[in-house]
């Protein structure tokens, strides 16, 4: 065992991530000598760095990643026919679980109806956790109690007509947002987003890019959210932001326009730093139109 992994107990949490990351490697994702940064794969899978870096731990120990001293985490050369390993953990936090529902939703891995007893059996959870998870979903309106039994998603984002809905209801509150009386912008903050912006605008690989923006896009609009002050915006857009999470990712993006939406953002930021609130707010508006039109509807 390398000598900087110390034996520790994973999470579940931390053996989710350890898996999906194998996953990636075995699937082509990351190549050999790929450089496995922390930040991004935190960004990419929506958790702190801390789990991020155990996971990292589970896979040197595994041999399917090597440790460079003051240069981090890379992949190794994997012997032909080589799978994911098996770990064992402690059983999901319901937050934890939470966050892995929607994330294997949106990669298609959870049918549109399913029941406790599915959850229970693919899931390393109790019935406790399992049902004060569902109960937070439903009030969030990701899920709903169907008729006869069990549970199911809606369809969310993936029709016409709700796209339509939800970009005149986020052109309704975000812009509105911007302009709040209680409106206060957080100068790190917005210094960290814009550096965040300037950091993916040059990144060269594709499906990077897509993985990347897709998070920082919601942190944008959660962040301007957060500065209007008013509650309700806030919980508005985190809850939009929870649907497109859970909608397929192709739905999405039907026609990839991350450069200009990275550049639509820097503006946003620049007029907000300006305190010119009501161009970000034009410009705002704006941008969520082009977003809506790129899905093809």
């Amino acid at each position: 065992m390398l000598d900087h992994v110390q034996a520790f107990r994973p999470t579940a949490l931390q053996v989710d991530l350890a898996r999906r990351i194998a996953r990636e490697i075995l699937a082509g994702a990351h190549v050999t000598g790929t450089h496995l940064s922390e930040e991004l794969l935190a960004r990419q899978y929506q958790v702190s760095r801390t789990p991020v870096r155990a996971a990292l731990k589970l896979l040197a120990m595994q041999d399917m990643i090597a440790y460079k001293q003051n240069s981090g985490y890379f992949v190794r050369e994997l012997a032909d026919g080589a799978q994911t390993p098996e770990w064992q953990s402690q059983g999901l936090t319901s937050d934890e679980l939470y966050r892995i529902l929607i994330e294997d939703r949106a990669s298609r891995l959870l049918p549109d109806t399913f029941t406790d007893r599915d959850l229970l059996l693919r899931y390393a959870v109790t019935r406790s956790v399992l049902a004060k998870t569902l109960v937070r979903l439903s009030a969030e309106a990701l899920i709903e109690k169907r008729k006869g039994h069990g549970w199911r998603f809606p369809n969310s984002l993936e029709d016409a007509q709700a796209r339509a809905e939800s970009f005149r209801f986020r052109s309704a509150v975000e812009c509105a947002g911007l302009l709040e009386p209680e409106f206060r912008a957080d100068t790190t903050a917005l210094l960290r987003m814009q550096a965040s912006h300037l950091t993916l605008a040059e990144e060269n690989d594709p499906d990077t890019m897509a993985r990347e923006f897709f998070t920082l896009n919601a942190e944008f609009h959660e962040m301007l959210a957060r500065f209007s002050g008013n509650r309700f915006v806030l919980q508005t857009v985190q809850q939009q932001n929870q649907l497109r999470r859970l909608a397929s990712r192709a739905t999405l993006f039907q026609l990839p326009r991350y450069a200009a939406s990275i550049r639509e953002h820097l503006q946003i930021i620049q007029a907000v730093s300006d305190k010119e609130l009501e161009f970000a707010s034009a410009l705002m508006r704006q941008h969520l139109r082009l977003d809506y039109r790129a899905t093809g509807t």
